[in-house]
């Protein structure tokens, strides 16, 4: 869409998925095809298998590489393990919870929403598609069954990659599961990854060797140096926000977002004029509300491939929007507090001490 809207430099892509694709990534994927049965792929082909774990903190995990996005690898998880008429307890919270929630019904699965933690023995999934990567996750320690996530939100990638990984347990289960699939068959990729040619169809080439890229970055930079940073840019966006005299959607702190803030604008503010004219005047890119918070709120997308200066011009974007729409606020308000936050907490960058 920006080829026919052109605007002067870049676009600040600051949407809670798709993120920025890093240059090193998008340099990898700028290949031709090639033949995904020849001598030479198995080797990329198991590298990301294998490592993709990495991002699940998973050892005894196996993973699964759809060409699709989160919502088939949400649909990949649900009819392997589970059959029609299985009770499954889903937890409202969220837009994109309720969007499972549908497909878990769709699927004739017998779904009771709640709105509390409950602890069962069952199988435990997890839709981590806009957390993996970027939020503390630990898959064999928090004995969690089934997670997964979509290439386009912390892996820095473009959408076509659907990753899951499956405990143990819920390979055994698969075994049993009557839940019709063809596409998303966990089993006809457990025959290939036994033959050595790993995938039954043809794969996404040139994202599995951008997913290669983007793993580098990830472990190049240490998983936990890339959840602290995360913590550091969703720390200054509240900050900033706090400054601004406005309120986050959030109602506890401990369902607070690294890698997503949804900004509550006064009840004379359509959110939606927010997303429009940051992007028709500023070139700034932000989340509407959804569903039953369309109109009350934006959301500023803060994960991926991102750093600390390219934060603040988003935030800086944020403001002079929102003063333009009559929200009473002092200019350079909340990029002080994002810059004070940023610069007690940001450490030297690794590579360069």
């Amino acid at each position: 869409m920006a080829d026919y809207v052109p605007a002067p430099g870049r676009n600040h892509l600051f949407v809670p998925g798709p993120v920025n694709i890093p240059e090193s990534v998008m340099r990898a994927m700028n290949r031709n095809n090639e033949d995904h049965r020849s001598p030479a792929f198995p080797k990329l082909s198991k590298s990301v298998i294998d490592d993709v774990k990495r991002i699940f903190k998973s050892s005894k995990g196996t993973s699964f590489i759809f060409p699709t996005t989160g919502t088939g690898a949400w649909e990949s998880a649900l009819t392997n393990t589970l059959s029609p008429g299985d009770k499954i307890i889903s937890f409202r919270l969220g837009q994109f919870s309720l969007l499972w929630i549908d497909q878990m019904q769709r699927l004739r699965f017998d779904v009771d929403v709640v709105d509390y933690e409950v602890r069962h023995p069952a199988l435990l999934l997890v839709d981590g598609v806009s957390s993996i990567g970027a939020i503390d996750f630990r898959m064999d320690d928090w004995k969690v069954d089934v997670a997964l996530t979509g290439s386009q939100k912390a892996l820095s990638l473009p959408t076509g990659l659907g990753i899951v990984c499956a405990s143990p347990k819920a390979l055994e289960a698969a075994k049993t599961s009557k839940s019709l699939r063809v596409f998303f068959d966990w089993a006809d990729y457990i025959k290939f990854y036994a033959a050595g040619t790993y995938w039954p169809y043809t794969p996404s080439i040139q994202l599995l060797y951008g997913l290669r890229a983007a793993l580098d970055l990830i472990f190049d930079e240490g998983l936990d140096n890339v959840i602290a940073r995360h913590h550091r840019l969703g720390g200054a966006t509240r900050e900033a926000v706090k400054a601004w005299g406005l309120t986050i959607a959030t109602k506890k702190d401990e369902w607070i977002s690294d890698t997503v803030t949804a900004v509550v604008v006064p009840p004379h503010i359509d959110s939606a004029n927010v997303v429009k004219l940051a992007w028709k005047k500023y070139n700034l890119s932000l989340g509407v509300g959804l569903n039953k918070v369309a109109g009350k709120v934006f959301r500023i997308g803060h994960l991926g491939s991102m750093n600390e200066l390219q934060l603040l011009g988003a935030l800086a974007g944020v403001e002079i929007v929102l003063v333009e729409l009559g929200v009473n606020i002092k200019l350079g308000s909340g990029i002080a507090a994002a810059q004070a936050h940023l610069s007690k907490n940001t450490p030297l960058i690794s590579s360069r001490i």
